[in-house]
Order: structure tokens, then sequence, then C-alpha cells
């Protein structure tokens, strides 16, 4: 796979997913959470830190589709960095269980532009939850189209596209371990 280039290594996930586990379940001591995983992308991250939170954890999933008609990313991939959301975002799966006066942890791997993650937040806020937080894999600030910012981030990453851990190009990379850069010249 010499087309990725590692941007932050497995090792590096780990350590940093406890860390943030260790600070979930500080600030949540003695309450119970409810994950809310974003479908796909954020499932092996949302995997990693239901497994290290020391408090009682349940999860569930929203669906989202934020990319409108556009389709796969440009195959010519000059500028995959720049490849833009629709800014259309559709719902295409819903929580399965009340969120009403419980502690909701929204879990996405990337906060980019911030439209997916204000719809889900406004969505989810809709469900009446006592407590809505946002816990973030990566953010890319440079990208922020909507005022948006999570309360739990693991790495601020910079503008470029990547893929793994979870996170897809047209859904290859999914299952590597690492979060790797996809260079121009992947196909």
């Amino acid at each position: 796979m010499s087309e990725l280039r590692v941007l932050i290594s497995r090792k590096q996930i780990e350590e940093r997913v406890a860390e943030m586990a260790r600070q979930i379940s500080q600030d949540f001591a003695g309450q119970s959470v409810i994950l809310v995983g974003v479908l796909k992308g954020a499932t092996i991250f949302l995997s990693d830190l239901a497994r290290a939170l020391t408090i009682d954890a349940t999860f569930d999933f929203l669906g989202v589709s934020s990319y409108g008609d556009r389709g796969a990313p440009p195959e010519d991939r000059k500028n995959l960095a720049g490849w833009e959301s629709s800014g259309e975002v559709r719902l295409t799966k819903d929580v399965d269980q009340s969120m009403a006066g419980k502690n909701v942890l929204l879990v996405e791997d990337i906060l980019d532009t911030g439209l997916t993650l204000t719809y889900m937040k406004k969505l989810l806020a809709a469900h009446q939850p006592r407590v809505l937080k946002i816990v973030a894999l990566l953010d890319k600030p440079s990208r922020r189209k909507q005022p948006i910012q999570a309360d739990y981030i693991g790495f601020e990453i910079p503008d470029q596209f990547v893929v793994g851990y979870g996170m897809d190009y047209a859904e290859r990379y999914r299952n590597l371990p690492d979060i790797c850069v996809v260079s121009a010249a992947a196909h």
C-alpha cells in the first residue's frame, strides 16, 4: 500500500483513546452514558473507546449521508483534501433507544466542515438528553464551515484526506489499524 502514508500510528491511537476514556470516565464518574456512533466510520473508534471506559456505557448508532449526489471522490484524485461535501445531510438510520434524560456522547471519526455534526447534534438534542457531548477522534479545524467544537478531541490534523481505523476511501481501507494519508497517486 505504497500510496498511503501513516499519519497517526496504531500505538498513538491506542494511547490517545485510553486518555480520552479516562477523561470521560472521570467527567461522568458514577453515571452511565450512551455512546452514539456515526456509521460507518466511527465504529472502530467507538468500540475501542467503549472498552476503555470504566463507567457504565451502552451504545447506539446514527447513520447519515452528507454527500448528496456527488458520489465517489474524483477519479483524478489530484486534490482529495479539497473534495467537498455537498452540504446536504440526510438521516439514513436513527437511534433505536430513548435518549431522553440520558448522558449522550455523540462519537464521530472526524470533525471536518461541521455540517454533518451540526445536523446530528440538533437531531440528538431533539431527543432531550440530560447531557449531549461530542467526541471526535480527529479534528480538521481549517475546514470548518459551521461553528461547532467537539468536547473531546483525539487529534487535530491538517487538511489531508485520511483513511484507516474505520475511515474509508470508496469503502476501502477501513480495516487499517493506522490513520493514513491518501496520496494523489492512490488508485
